[in-house]
């Protein structure tokens, strides 16, 4: 079972949360995954995705803000 080991970036608090609380959110796993807290717009998306692009019925698409992914740039390892 994997475990979140850190946050990608810096928490919603110092983003401009005024409480920290459900805020897009980045988290390295335990075993090297990615686990994201977003907004979920499977619905509005998925007839969009590229024709190469497919999602599985259990996966979703998850749309974060540019800030939160700009934030976490620096902590994102490149291997």
């Amino acid at each position: 079972m994997s475990q979140i080991i850190r946050r990608i970036g810096t928490p919603p608090s110092a983003r401009g949360s005024a409480t920290g609380a459900n805020c897009p959110d980045i988290f390295e796993l335990s075993d090297g995954r990615f686990a994201v807290i977003g907004t979920d717009i499977t619905a509005e998306l998925d007839a969009e995705l590229p024709t190469d692009a497919s999602r599985a019925d259990y996966e979703r698409i998850v749309v974060i803000s540019r800030e939160t992914l700009i934030h976490a740039k620096s902590d994102i390892p490149d291997a």
